[in-house]
């Protein structure tokens, strides 16, 4: 697989999150900004042929694409929003 370059790398490295166990990860949400998709619905259809693709390779995907809520703004009242933190869970 080719180098990230430094600038690819960095948009990465910015917007990952780190566990108190060392374990590294991305929000779905950032990470589809990241990746320039301007619409959640299509970084959402992103997400489900890869959990599919997970659960065809064996693994289990409640674990490796946990659903998480973060509560936003939205005008006047707040609403919860999902988001699959674990899209690229890595223990690095």
């Amino acid at each position: 697989m080719k180098e990230l370059k430094s600038k690819e790398y960095k948009k990465f490295e910015d917007i990952k999150h780190v566990r108190e166990d060392g374990t590294e990860f991305w929000s779905a949400r950032e990470l589809a900004l990241a990746l320039d998709y301007i619409k959640w619905e299509n970084f959402d259809k992103v997400i489900a042929r890869a959990m599919i693709a997970c659960e065809n390779s064996g693994h289990n995907i409640c674990y490796d694409f946990p659903e998480v809520r973060k509560i936003v703004e939205a005008g006047a009242t707040s609403k919860s929003i999902k988001d699959e933190e674990d899209l690229l869970y890595a223990a690095i």
